[in-house]
C-alpha cells in the first residue's frame, strides 16, 4: 500500500525517516505552534497538500561576526566569527537555516573553502527533497572529510525544516524532554592574573563551571591554574583544554602538577593524530581524559574506543558535519558506556541552538561547552537558545526555533 506523505508523517513521524526515532505526537499536535513568524500556513499547505517538498533555492552569505578581542588558543587565535549563512528555500515558501564556523587550525576548512563547496553541493541539491536527509548526506559525504562545518550547515537547514513540517522542536523530534540544561564559559590563554580575573568575573555572573585554555608550558600552565583556583574559590568546577599543546611527556607533567587544583577532566592533551599517545597519557593522569581534535566522524568515536585513549568525547557539531553525525557519535559513546560533551566553535546561536538540541536529546551528553557567542560584539539571531548564568534555555517553537535578524541579514554579502 502507498501512503501519502501526510499519511507518512502522521503514522510514523518525520523523525523516523533519517534517525529511525520513534514519533512523539501527531503533526496536528504542534500546528499552530510557529504562528507569531508568519510559517504556520506554509507548514498546513505542506500537511494537506500531502505533495512532496522540493528544494527551490539555497542562499549562500558571508556571515561575519567581529569578536571583542582575539580569542587565544594553543593552535591559533581567533579575531572574528567568519562564519557561512545557509538559508535553503522551499517550494512552499519554508526556509531551514544553517550555519558554519570553519576554524582552519582544527577543521582545515576555512571561509572561503566553505563557500566554494556550498556552490557546489547548492548545484547538487536544487530540486530536491529537503527531508531526504540520508540520501543528502550521503552525496555530501566526499565533503565531511575537507569540509564538515559546511556540510554541517546543509544538514543544520535540513534538520531546520524537519522539525517546521513536523511542528517539533529538534530536541523534542530526535526523542529527547531534558530542558534543564548548563554551559561552562571559557577563558582563552594570557598571563595567569587576567586569566583569573576573567573566571571571577564569570563566576560572579552565576557560571557554576569554569574552562580553562592550556598547553604550553607546564609550568606556565600551573601558574594559570593556581592564579584562577584562589580567585574563583574552591566551589566552582575547573575543566581545561590543552587543544594538542603539549607532548605526551609534557602532558603528564602538567597533569600530574596540577592534580591538586580539582580539575574535572583535560581535553585534547596531545596532537590530534596521536592516539597512542593520548592512550599512554590517559593510562599515567591522575585527571580523566577527552578526546576533542582527535575526534570528528563516528568512525574516530570507534577508533578511539578500540584504542582506549580517551574516558571522554567532546562532540562538535561542525567537526562531525552535522546534527545526524553527532547523534550517531553519541550512540557509539552510550554503546560503549562513555559520557560526552556537546562543545562549539565561535558560532552564533544559530549553530548554537542546533547543538543545545543534540544535547538535550541525548542522556549521555552530560558536559555543555555552548559558549561560543559570548565573545562576539553582536548578536544578529532573534529567538533561539539563550545562555543566562551558565543555564541553558531551549526553545520550543518546531525546528531550530530561531531566525536571523532580517536588518542583519540584508547587510551580509551573498553569494
Amino acid at each position: 500500500m502507498k501512503l501519502s506523505r501526510q499519511e507518512f508523517l502522521k503514522t510514523l513521524g518525520i523523525g523516523a525517516a533519517v534517525l529511525g526515532i520513534t514519533p512523539l505526537s501527531p503533526l496536528s499536535s504542534y500546528g499552530d505552534v510557529n504562528s507569531s513568524n508568519g510559517e504556520t500556513s506554509k507548514i498546513e499547505a505542506v500537511k494537506k497538500g500531502g505533495g512532496r517538498l522540493q528544494i527551490k533555492d539555497i542562499e549562500i552569505y558571508y556571515f561575519d561576526i567581529p569578536l571583542a578581542q582575539p580569542f587565544k588558543i594553543a593552535i591559533g587565535t581567533v579575531t572574528a566569527a567568519t562564519d557561512v549563512l545557509i538559508r535553503v528555500i522551499t517550494n512552499e515558501g519554508l526556509i531551514g537555516l544553517g550555519e558554519a564556523s570553519p576554524f582552519l587550525p582544527i577543521t582545515g576548512e576555512t571561509q572561503e573553502t566553505n563557500i566554494t563547496a556550498a556552490r557546489h553541493i547548492r548545484d547538487m541539491l536544487i530540486g530536491k527533497d529537503p527531508l531526504s536527509i540520508e540520501s543528502h548526506l550521503r552525496e555530501m559525504k566526499p565533503f565531511m572529510h575537507t569540509n564538515p562545518s559546511i556540510v554541517a550547515a546543509f544538514d543544520m537547514a535540513f534538520h531546520d525544516l524537519l522539525g517546521k513540517v513536523a511542528g517539533l522542536p529538534l530536541f523534542r523530534l530526535f526523542g529527547g524532554e531534558r530542558t534543564n540544561l548548563e554551559s561552562d564559559i571559557t577563558v582563552d590563554l594570557d598571563e595567569p592574573q587576567i586569566m583569573a580575573r576573567r573566571a571571577k568575573e564569570f563566576v560572579d555572573r552565576g557560571f557554576r563551571t569554569i574552562k580553562v585554555k592550556v598547553g604550553q608550558s607546564p609550568q606556565l600552565d600551573e601558574a594559570r591554574l593556581r592564579a584562577i583556583r584562589e580567585s574563583i574559590g574552591e566551589a566552582p568546577a575547573i575543566r581545561i583544554d590543552a587543544n594538542q599543546g603539549w607532548t605526551v611527556p609534557q602532558a603528564i607533567e602538567a597533569l600530574r602538577r596540577i592534580e591538586k587544583y580539582r580539575i574535572e577532566f583535560c581535553e585534547q592533551p596531545v596532537a590530534a593524530g596521536d592516539i597512542d599517545g593520548m592512550r599512554l597519557v590517559r593510562e599515567a593522569s591522575p585527571i580523566p581524559i577527552m578526546a576533542d581534535e582527535s575526534l570528528f566522524l563516528p568512525a574516530d568515536a570507534i577508533r578511539l574506543i578500540k584504542v582506549g585513549a580517551c574516558d571522554y568525547f567532546n562532540i562538535k557539531v561542525m567537526k562531525a558535519a552535522g546534527l545526524a553525525n553527532s547523534i550517531r557519535i553519541a550512540h557509539i559513546a552510550e554503546a560503549a558506556n562513555i559520557k560526552c560533551m556537546l562543545g562549539c566553535m565561535v558560532e552564533s546561536r544559530l549553530a548554537l541552538t542546533a547543538a543545545a538540541h543534540v544535547m538535550a536529546a541525548k542522556d549521555n551528553i552530560v558536559f555543555a561547552d555552548l559558549d561560543g557567542f559570548t565573545s562576539h560584539t553582536l548578536d544578529p539571531i532573534i529567538g533561539g537558545m539563550k545562555l543566562e548564568g551558565g543555564k541553558i534555555i531551549l526553545p520550543e517553537e518546531p525546528g531550530l526555533g530561531c531566525d536571523v535578524d532580517p536588518a542583519f541579514l540584508k547587510k551580509l554579502r551573498r553569494i
